[in-house]
């Protein structure tokens, strides 16, 4: 399974989000230290009701959590865009 289809199941199984989007940017970083060294550059959006409540800081951690090891092993980059549905809403 690839990087990105693993951190979305990891996602959706972590937080039942509403609106998920994982975005592979790894080709866009081609020659970058960490591309080279095999790690990922990904970008997500995830909207999820768990969310409501914490503060933005709080809601990375529950990711980085989430995604455990693999933040240090196979993802070099996550660029991340937590909200609530509401949040998403006013967007």
């Amino acid at each position: 399974m690839d990087r990105a289809k693993w951190i979305e199941e990891t996602l959706r199984l972590a937080f039942a989000p509403s609106q998920l989007v994982v975005e592979d940017e790894s080709a866009l970083h081609a020659g970058h230290a960490g591309a080279a060294a095999g790690g990922g550059h990904f970008r997500v959006l995830i909207v999820a009701e768990c969310f409501r409540g914490q503060p933005l800081v709080a809601r990375q951690r529950a990711v980085y959590a989430a995604l455990g090891d693999a933040m240090r092993l196979s993802i070099h980059a996550l660029a991340l865009r937590t909200l609530t549905p509401e949040e998403w809403q006013q967007k």
